[in-house]
């Protein structure tokens, strides 16, 4: 293309672009203006009518009073009036501008700045460009408010609702501001965003059933408790805290009608399924740290990583004692040392022991016990087919009643649970995990107890004399 034609075609687009209708402004318009200039106490927008249109510089400080905005910027503003050829625009309405601007505000939709003075029935008297307004408590807030006095003193947006008695009843309410900023804010967030997408997000607030998260300027959604984290133990103030910038996945929004919706996050599903990394994380026999996360009547269940819970059988839970109730051995929040037994990725199972991580006692007993040996155990418990004996902890063995000669024993039938009795090795069974004992020869005598060590020896004499003369009869 030659200059000639480049030159006649910028010269008709601008041609074009003069005779394109300008919008004109209104009292209550919100406009989106371009940065012109900045002056010392102006800031003048290009605001796309046949006239720019000033805001004070104050208007556009931010909290800590500071100004940021350079030519180019865009910003957000109310048409707050227009005379003389001159369009004001503001954020809010403020300042002492009587009866005749509220009225304008009203029909603009324009928010006022009102402070409010004191609470009154139903409600709040706020003070709004210098007249005395009233704001419902049901319209101070989106969500119920549970101490009216703490609002007391706060200066806020509001969109005046009622003028009537030329102004002397004035009603004001902060809650169709916040609902009409959230349609706005969902609106934007809707046309960017849909079910499935990982957004950011700031932490408002805690309950104990989860939290509130602002995805957008006045826009919140839930993470329910069970969306906080992929470990069931957390309570919300383990996992966030009002103020934390979060990542979240958008899982739904629903309309509840009257123009409120209900929009649930996830923060879990924002990260990774913890259980895509069992495979190669764990394998079978691993001893691991876990923490007990809740009991049940047949076990506990044990977090060994967030999000990841395998079952303890009561069965599993000890070899040095028969265990009835997890609540005998353990609470909630224990951290206990188990062992990997079985891995089920498909159904998302786990089995876990807690015995074995101990070590098994039986282990190697054929090594430490051998048949005729002489043995001291422990009477754990009397029974009427014998008694059982304790020879180490986790390692019981039977004495049975037919090898109780009567008569003979009676220091062994006086015993009770925790005396210490001296008994042979007998049979050794490692598949069934029993062990037969018979009665040693040092208790077939009387109980010698409070005796000196001679005496006792020469009971024991007596006895085994005794025995054998009943023999030869």
């Amino acid at each position: 293309m030659s200059d000639e034609s480049m030159e006649q075609s910028f010269a008709e687009l601008f041609a074009a672009s003069e005779m394109e209708p300008k919008p004109e402004l209104r009292v209550g318009d919100r406009i989106t203006g371009r940065v012109i200039t900045v002056g010392e106490e102006l800031v003048y927008v290009d605001t796309g009518a046949k006239i720019d249109a000033v805001v004070d510089k104050n208007e556009l400080a931010d909290k800590d009073g500071g100004f940021s905005l350079r030519e180019g910027d865009e910003v957000e503003l109310f048409v707050v009036s227009r005379q003389a050829g001159e369009v004001r625009l503001a954020r809010t309405m403020s300042g002492e501008g009587g009866a005749e601007q509220l009225q304008d505000a009203m029909e603009g939709g324009i928010p006022v700045e009102g402070r409010i003075k004191e609470t009154c029935k139903g409600g709040f008297r706020v003070s709004v460009q210098g007249k005395t307004a009233f704001c419902p408590l049901s319209q101070v807030n989106s969500r119920p408010v549970v101490d009216p006095e703490a609002l007391v003193g706060e200066t806020l947006l509001f969109l005046v609702t009622r003028i009537e008695e030329r102004g002397r009843n004035i009603v004001v309410s902060r809650r169709a501001l916040l609902d009409r900023d959230q349609a706005e804010s969902l609106a934007a967030f809707m046309k960017q965003a849909k079910p499935g997408d990982i957004v950011q997000g700031t932490v408002t607030r805690l309950a104990p059933f989860g939290a509130f998260v602002e995805i957008a300027p006045g826009l919140e959604g839930l993470v329910h408790i069970s969306e906080l984290s992929w470990s069931r133990a957390l309570a919300p103030e383990d996992v966030a805290a009002p103020g934390d910038t979060v990542t979240v996945k958008f899982l739904k929004m629903e309309d509840q009608g009257k123009g409120r919706v209900r929009i649930e996050l996830s923060m879990k599903q924002a990260l990774r399924d913890p259980w895509d990394e069992v495979s190669g994380k764990y394998q079978v026999g691993d001893i691991v740290q876990g923490t007990v996360t809740r009991l049940a009547p047949f076990g506990a269940f044990v977090e060994i990583a967030p999000g990841i819970e395998g079952l303890v059988h009561v069965s599993e839970m000890s070899y040095l004692k028969r265990v009835h109730r997890p609540e005998e051995v353990m609470t909630s929040g224990d951290n206990v040392p188990v062992m990997i037994k079985t891995i089920d990725l498909d159904a998302r199972r786990i089995g876990l022991s807690m015995r074995d991580a101990e070590g098994d006692p039986w282990e190697g007993l054929a090594e430490r016990y051998t048949k005729g040996q002489v043995v001291q155990g422990v009477l754990e418990k009397r029974e009427s087919f014998g008694l059982f004996i304790r020879l180490e902890p986790g390692v019981v063995g039977l004495l049975p009643g037919s090898r109780l000669e009567s008569g003979e024993n009676e220091a062994v039938f006086k015993a009770r649970s925790g005396d210490t009795i001296a008994v042979t090795i007998d049979v050794i069974d490692m598949d069934k995990r029993r062990i037969s004992l018979a009665l040693a020869e040092a208790n077939h005598s009387e109980d010698w107890r409070g005796h000196s060590p001679q005496e006792k020896e020469l009971g024991v004499l007596g006895a085994e004399l005794q025995r054998a003369m009943r023999k030869k009869q």
